[in-house]
């Protein structure tokens, strides 16, 4: 075997972890911020890990690691989603826990799609990324925002049983456009990135 035998490595394409979603306005990560901080000194000895308030988006599509060499693919999949589809409005109300039953792992904020559009949307990204080989998410679509991940018992069914309890003021999100982002780990949480900006019909 020669040297430059030797010296042969399996080089694994580059890859991004990537999810498509709606954007969040300042005023609407606001009302999110106060209600956690309203469970955080309810419940303050909960061992949770809570989104940060930059990091709060309604995902319509998490597709995992793609190699980047396709990330244009799955841009232009959700640039033919958005035509023809225009701009709407949908409503943050309600808080729920997942799961249903047994310990709870995840708090989240319910989105009410009254016009039907945000459905729309999701399905129409599903058709339009599976037409570029990207696989089909095969939960049914439940629109949600988490807000955060309860991975210790410590506390849990205390803090799940207040966010349940605790109301959350209904508001209203103008929806507007469609991203594509980028999701980056790091030791201070998730970095995200803004690929591509696909806007509604005016």
């Amino acid at each position: 075997m020669t040297s430059a035998e030797t010296d042969v490595r399996v080089v694994r394409p580059e890859s991004w972890r990537i999810f498509c979603a709606i954007d969040l306005a300042a005023s609407v990560r606001a009302s999110l911020m106060r209600h956690i901080n309203r469970l955080r000194e309810a419940v303050p000895n909960a061992q949770a890990s809570w989104s940060p308030e930059e990091n709060i988006h309604l995902t319509l599509k998490f597709l995992g690691e793609i190699q980047t060499s396709r990330v244009s693919n799955l841009s232009n999949a959700a640039a033919r989603a958005v035509v023809t589809i225009p701009s709407f409005q949908i409503t943050l109300e309600n808080t729920g826990v997942f799961p249903k039953h047994g310990a709870p792992h995840v708090l989240w904020i319910g989105v009410h799609d009254e016009s039907g559009k945000l459905s729309e949307l999701q399905t129409r990204l599903e058709e339009e990324c599976a037409r570029d080989g990207f696989a089909r998410e095969e939960r049914a679509f439940h629109p949600h925002l988490t807000i955060a991940r309860l991975r210790k018992p410590q506390g849990a069914r205390a803090l799940a049983a207040a966010h349940e309890e605790m109301r959350f003021e209904p508001v209203d999100i103008a929806v507007g456009e469609l991203l594509v982002i980028r999701s980056e780990p790091s030791g201070a949480g998730s970095r995200y990135t803004v690929i591509s900006r696909h806007p509604l019909e005016r």
